[in-house]
């Protein structure tokens, strides 16, 4: 049955009868809501659009430069 006949057919029901069919939809949609999650958008490469990571060789350098006068004596 396709939509423009559904709503043919509620367009001939009374008031009544028409809040009767609100009152049990809605819980249906809500229901349906719920029970459907979003999809989870996956991780895997995440990071790939930053470019090639840096080697193990330059974190050991930029960690030497960064601890080289660790600690200071001018305090």
């Amino acid at each position: 049955m396709t939509f423009e006949a559904v709503l043919n057919l509620v367009k001939h029901l009374s008031l009544p009868e028409k809040l009767r069919l609100i009152k049990w939809i809605v819980p249906e949609i809500k229901r349906e809501l719920v029970v459907r999650p979003a999809p989870r958008k996956s991780l895997w490469g995440l990071c790939a659009d930053l470019g090639i990571a840096p080697s193990a060789a330059d974190i050991d350098e930029a960690r030497n430069e960064e601890w080289a006068n660790f600690p200071r004596e001018d305090f």
